[in-house]
């Protein structure tokens, strides 16, 4: 970065609303970041509008993130397949709204289990490549205790014939599940595996 230079960008404030926008369009996801950011701050209730502490979260948001996540579980225990996805949707869209000063480990909990549950009824929809991805955010947000994670992946990409990736990708979730908290699960992870190396076998 050349600090000696000063290079001015086309931004312009609306006077009522104080957003910020631009004409180059190579700003505008930064910009929509920002205003964002300011719309959060702007709506705090706490003195002087300052962030509260990383610890404090709002309770209403995580009571709605709870009954969204609900409803779905309920939606796909009635095979209401459609209904689910649209609210697991919905409630990883709140739980990943939350403002960025709110802890960061609850979010990832939250997310990790809803991107979960979202890859099950894709799943159950046959909508292999939708369901290895929602897996996989699950267990980038929680690599560690996240049995269903692991195999539902697993299974998405041996359903698609992806035998090498599969063994690639299941083996490595036994490596970090065998020194995790959950132990009984573990067979399951072990028998897909068992599963996919022949399947690597055969082709």
């Amino acid at each position: 970065m050349d600090l000696e230079t000063y290079s001015p960008l086309p931004l312009t404030i609306d006077p009522a609303t104080k957003a910020i926008s631009s004409s180059d369009p190579t700003l505008s996801a930064d910009i929509d970041d920002l205003n964002k950011l300011h719309r959060l701050v702007v709506g705090l209730d706490t003195p002087n509008q300052v962030p509260a502490p990383p610890a404090p979260v709002n309770p209403k948001r995580s009571v709605q993130i709870t009954k969204l996540r609900e409803s779905g579980n309920a939606a796909y225990k009635k095979s209401s397949l459609p209904e689910a996805l649209n609210l697991y949707t919905l409630a990883i869209r709140m739980a990943s709204e939350r403002p960025p000063w709110e802890a960061s480990g609850l979010v990832r909990e939250e997310l990790s289990a809803l991107y979960n549950n979202r890859a099950q009824v894709h799943m159950a929809q046959q909508a292999w490549p939708e369901g290895a991805c929602d897996a996989e955010i699950s267990v980038e947000l929680k690599r560690v205790g996240n049995l269903k994670g692991w195999w539902r992946r697993g299974m998405c990409l041996k359903e698609m014939g992806r035998w090498e990736e599969a063994r690639e990708w299941v083996g490595t979730g036994l490596e970090f599940e065998r020194a995790g908290p959950e132990k009984q699960g573990v067979g399951e992870l072990e028998a897909l595996f068992r599963e996919v190396c022949k399947g690597v076998e055969g082709t």
